[in-house]
């Protein structure tokens, strides 16, 4: 179970297979037509949209700790929401590379614009996991 961004970065560590994490960084908002009640249940923390704004693919030993990452997205000057993440698993004792992410984290960005975010776990911007429905 993974219960803090800590967690997924220990988890991916401990894994037989080298692992590479996929991260889609996204807004949250309202669509310029929204309801009356669909801005009431926004503003109470439901509902709304999902916007994909930037991506990144990094190696577990690449990051450190969530701040690590929350600082090197504030670099592009987009304020995010919600982070999801994703892991590819390497084979035969090697890693992922971060070509060999590009389609998945495509993929990824394709799937949170369609409202498709079951397979990813998300973390809000102190890195603690989001359920969301």
């Amino acid at each position: 179970m993974i219960s803090s961004f800590d967690d997924l970065l220990r988890f991916a560590r401990a894994q037989a297979q080298p692992q590479r994490l996929l991260f889609v960084f996204a807004a949250a908002g309202l669509p310029d037509d929204a309801t009356p009640e669909q801005r009431e249940r926004f503003q109470s923390g439901q509902g709304g949209t999902l916007t994909p704004l930037m991506c990144v693919d990094k190696t577990p030993d690449e990051l450190g700790t969530f701040e690590a990452l929350r600082e090197e997205s504030q670099q592009f000057g987009q304020a995010w929401d919600l982070v999801f993440a994703a892991a590819m698993s390497g084979s035969a004792g090697r890693g992922p590379t971060s070509a060999q992410a590009e389609v998945p984290l495509q993929r990824m960005v394709e799937s949170i614009k369609s409202g498709g975010i079951a397979g990813f776990i998300a973390f809000d911007g102190a890195g603690q996991p989001v359920q969301l429905e």
